[in-house]
């Protein structure tokens, strides 16, 4: 039995027949990350002494007869942004290199709770800002895929892990695709919940008004699990909501599916473009209703985003002065220098690029021209949106326009690499849920399918997702 590539039933399964106990679970993926991680640095931090106990606890209410939640005894990684208490957490940048969480974030309470076990900390993009996972200022993780191609960002770290084996399931967190672009990069399933729908408690922020934790899995069951799980109003987040009770059942015949044009552009490459139409053909066959729709505003999505992220990440950014916590240079005596010199060593190229940005459409003479702008058009590709789920139920389009490109390809170039969120930052903008489900290859690497809906339809969008992975695995 290879327990390596068992889901998250499955591994509860054998939990409860005794097939295998948490223990030998545990140490077969911290095996597994000996063995795999030198090649694809997907870990920051292995906390090896936390997973082995955490597994001794499962096996001893297995051994005292008591239940067992679902994800008890059940590996997972986390990503380096979220904090997890008594553990080191960076968010991939020097300015956090040595900063040790003083609590759990509100999704590793609930976790906790049912029992998972963590492995570990996951690499990122710093502070999540890339789509590459090639601004950490630690490591450059690589895709399993293909090891000289990038897994995607900034959860890079977290799919990598889930794709390598190194872990059963991960969290990771998504402002423009961050969770979508990794899995579809890296041939696994991404689920990016409504905004609000998981508390961003215990989550380092970039932009406060996109963030949103979820899982990067296997399959699309274990990503419901784990977002029944860590979904919920949190007094803790007064962005977060108590999701509404949704009974949906997959009934294909009267699920209605948009396609919208601008979503089918100059510039995607063919072999994403057929596997995606492949799979919305599938459906179809199966009695889902197709029709094409436009999102017309989709076109200012991406300028939009550049504009309202980087000038929350300058706020979010700003606590980071090296005197209260994190790297400080306070050798010299003038504040502004340890200020200069804590934020100019501590930030990598990408974060300064962005926090300058943003700085700047907020600053006196520009708020009006760039940031009251962008809000104002970001209104309008909601308002899209909310046309559009009056006659539709779901979304269907490539994650991202190509697969997964060469390490150091588009690094150099921002703008460039900005593009590969093109096609998700629209949906991010309006707090809509979606999902990445593998559809097909490119000469071997992945391409991922877009699903996403209406606000709190996440179940609707899960549902369909495991029916369409189901048809795709015939």
């Amino acid at each position: 039995m290879e327990i390596n590539k068992l889901t998250i039933s499955a591994l509860h399964e054998g939990f409860l027949k005794k097939d295998f106990s948490a223990l030998e679970v545990a140490k077969k993926y911290l095996e597994q990350i000996q063995a795999k991680d030198k090649d694809i640095s997907a870990f920051l931090t292995i906390t090896e002494d936390l997973a082995l106990s955490q597994a001794k606890e499962v096996d001893k209410l297995i051994s005292e007869k008591k239940e067992i939640p679902v994800l008890a005894g059940v590996p997972c990684a986390v990503k380096d942004n979220i904090l997890v208490e008594g553990i080191k957490c960076t968010a991939g940048s020097k300015i956090l290199e040595n900063y040790t969480a003083p609590y759990d974030a509100t999704v590793i309470k609930k976790l906790k709770r049912e029992g998972a076990v963590i492995l570990g900390k996951t690499n990122l993009d710093e502070f999540a800002m890339g789509s590459s996972t090639e601004n950490s200022a630690f490591k450059i993780t690589k895709n399993p895929c293909d090891l000289s191609r990038v897994p995607g960002g900034s959860s890079g770290g977290s799919a990598a892990a889930v794709a390598a084996e190194e872990c059963c399931y991960a969290l990771g967190s998504d402002t423009n695709g961050s969770i979508r672009a990794p899995a579809s990069f890296c041939g696994i399933v991404g689920f990016k919940p409504t905004y609000g729908a998981v508390s961003r408690y215990g989550l380092i922020a970039f932009g406060s008004s996109l963030d949103q934790i979820g899982p990067l899995t296997k399959t699309v069951e274990d990503a419901k699990i784990i977002f029944d799980v860590i979904s919920g109003k949190d007094e803790l987040d007064s962005t977060s909501v108590k999701p509404k009770a949704s009974n949906f059942k997959c009934q294909v015949s009267d699920i209605r599916i948009g396609i919208p044009k601008e979503y089918f552009i100059k510039g995607i490459d063919p072999d994403v473009e057929a596997a995606v139409k492949k799979a919305i053909n599938l459906i179809e066959k199966e009695g889902a209703k197709v029709e094409e729709i436009s999102l017309p505003h989709t076109k200012y999505a991406l300028a939009v985003y550049y504009i309202i992220a980087p000038a929350e990440a300058s706020a979010n950014l700003a606590r980071y002065d090296g005197i209260k916590y994190g790297l400080s240079k306070n050798k010299k005596d003038d504040l502004l220098d340890v200020y200069l010199e804590s934020r100019g060593k501590g930030f990598g190229p990408e974060v300064k690029r962005r926090i300058i940005l943003g700085t700047y459409s907020l600053s006196s003479g520009y708020y009006d021209a760039y940031y009251k702008k962008a809000q104002q058009v970001r209104g309008l590709i909601k308002k899209d949106f909310e046309e559009a789920f009056k006659k539709i139920d779901l979304i269907f389009s490539p994650v991202c326009p190509t697969p997964a490109f060469k390490i150091g390809e588009k690094i150099k170039d921002p703008f460039s690499m900005y593009l590969t969120d093109i096609l998700t930052s629209a949906a991010s903008l309006a707090g809509l849920p979606g999902i990445s489900v593998p559809c097909g290859k490119s000469q071997n690497l992945p391409i991922g399918l877009h699903i996403f809906g209406n606000c709190f339809e996440d179940n609707k969008i899960l549902e369909t997702a495991s029916f369409i992975e189901r048809l795709i695995s015939l």
